[in-house]
């Protein structure tokens, strides 16, 4: 999938944000992104089903690897793109709406909160960290993925699915502002459709996202799985 024109933004901090409701009118008003009109906006029409599907005559763990390094990708160049107004100050804690939090896990197993720039700017880093590990992404011919890359993938996927949450929840008026949402819609649903064909993410670990996810279901456009 071709996000065109994205790697040519400049001076997004510049940009005059959008008129939002007050925090009182936005009470009784679902998010921006649960919108209809914003929700069905897409690049891509129809259901992902056909486009994660696993090829034939293709290896499984290849399939998985060369998406994962695309979705990778993607979800750290929208994160580009809000970077500028995800900051400490205005967004102190790691969320994805009013009732999510992620906290952060140090070497030393310890639990700690970090402000979203911090966490996501971590996370990030772990995961170019491990793609760029030929021990877990072999990239010569004949070298073995390892026994437990199904693990190391999860952790992969639900760590970009809070990115992606917290977009959605802490920076979706800035897209808005770009019109860019069909562009971050159809990333979503075609990260989705992935995780769920292959079994990734568990219910829990997509809960702050879980209203847009069965509305893209009840439109089509995320084929709905028995394992969620």
């Amino acid at each position: 999938m071709s996000f065109f024109g994205l790697g040519k933004l400049t001076g997004i901090g510049k940009q005059k944000q959008p008129n939002v409701p007050s925090s009182a009118a936005a009470k009784n008003q679902p998010p921006l992104f649960l919108r209809k009109n914003h929700a069905l906006s897409h690049l891509v029409k129809g259901s992902f089903k056909g486009v994660v599907q696993l090829p034939k005559y293709t290896d499984l763990n290849e399939w998985l690897s060369i998406n994962t390094f695309e979705f990778f990708n993607l979800v750290n160049m929208f994160y580009g793109v809000v970077t500028d107004f995800c900051t400490i100050n205005g967004c102190p804690t790691m969320s994805a709406g009013p009732n999510t939090e992620y906290t952060w896990t140090d070497t030393q197993r310890k639990t700690i909160k970090l402000a979203a720039p911090q966490y996501i700017d971590y996370v990030l880093s772990q995961i170019q960290t491990t793609l760029d590990d030929e021990r877990v992404f072999p990239t010569k011919i004949g070298a073995d993925f390892p026994k437990d890359i199904r693990a190391t993938l999860c952790v992969i996927y639900r760590h970009l699915f809070r990115i992606l949450a917290h977009i959605y929840w802490s920076h979706y008026a800035e897209l808005l502002n770009l019109k860019i949402e069909g562009h971050i819609n159809s990333l979503f649903a075609h990260f989705v459709s992935f995780v769920k064909e292959f079994d990734l993410l568990d219910r829990k670990d997509m809960a702050p996202m879980v209203d847009l996810i069965a509305f893209y279901e009840q439109q089509g456009i995320i084929v709905n799985s028995p394992a969620f």
